[in-house]
C-alpha cells in the first residue's frame, strides 16, 4: 500500500501514528507530497480529486479521507482502535471533536501563512480559535475518562490535534486552565509512534 501524505499535515500524521501502532509499517510505503488550497502542487489529484491528503492506495483502489483510512486500517489490522457499541459512539464523537479542532487550526494556519497580512480577517481567526477553546474545555471537563485504557483512534486524533496546536499556534497556549488534558497529552506524546512522526520544525 502507499500513503500519500506530508510531514506537516496532522490528518496524515494521525494515519502514520495508527500505522505504527497497528504494526503495519512494513506494509505501507509513504509518498511525501505537498500543496495548498491555492496550488495543489504534488498532491495526488488523480487519486483524490479534492486535492487533499492523506490518501491511501490499497489493492482495492484509493481511499480517503483520514477517517475512512483509519477505519480501513483498523479492519485490516484487527487491532480494535474503534471499540464496540455503545462505547463506539462516544469514541467517534471524541474523534470528530479532535478533527474539528484540526479543521479550525489548519484553516487558521492557512489564513496566517497564505493570506497577505493586510487582508487577514482577525474576527474570523478569533472565531476559529473560540471553537478550539470550547472543544478543549469540554474535553478537560467531560472526556478524561475516555482517554484512559487501550489506545483508540479518538486518542490518537486528539493527541495529534493538541500537538498541532503547539506546532502552528503555540503562542495561544491551549494548556492554560486545562491541567489534566495537558498531563495526558504530555504522557501520550512519549509513545514511540508519536515521537517517530513529529513534524519538522516550521
Amino acid at each position: 500500500m502507499k500513503l500519500y501524505s506530508s510531514p506537516t499535515t496532522p490528518f496524515g500524521r494521525k494515519i502514520s501514528v495508527q500505522i505504527i501502532e497497528a504494526g503495519l509499517s512494513a506494509q505501507v510505503e509513504t509518498a511525501a507530497v505537498a500543496g495548498s488550497p491555492l496550488d495543489v502542487g504534488t498532491m495526488p489529484v488523480d487519486r483524490n480529486p479534492l486535492g487533499k491528503i492523506p490518501a491511501l492506495e490499497t489493492p482495492d483502489g484509493v481511499i480517503y479521507d483520514s477517517r475512512v483510512i483509519s477505519r480501513y486500517l483498523d479492519d485490516l489490522s484487527g487491532k480494535g482502535f474503534y471499540p464496540a457499541a455503545p462505547l463506539l459512539w462516544r469514541s467517534l464523537t471524541l474523534e470528530a471533536t479532535a478533527d474539528g479542532i484540526l479543521d479550525a487550526a489548519v484553516t487558521m494556519a492557512y489564513e496566517l501563512r497564505l493570506r497577505p497580512e493586510a487582508m487577514r480577517f482577525e474576527q474570523w481567526l478569533e472565531g476559529q480559535w473560540a471553537k478550539i477553546s470550547r472543544a478543549v474545555d469540554a474535553i478537560e471537563a467531560d472526556w478524561l475518562d475516555h482517554l484512559a485504557g487501550p489506545v483508540t483512534m479518538a486518542q490518537i486524533s486528539l493527541a495529534v490535534a493538541l500537538e498541532y496546536l503547539d506546532f502552528r499556534h503555540d503562542a495561544r497556549n491551549w494548556r492554560q486552565g486545562r491541567p489534566h488534558l495537558a498531563a495526558w497529552a504530555a504522557e501520550f506524546s512519549k509513545r514511540p509512534s508519536m515521537m517517530a512522526t513529529k513534524p519538522p520544525v516550521a
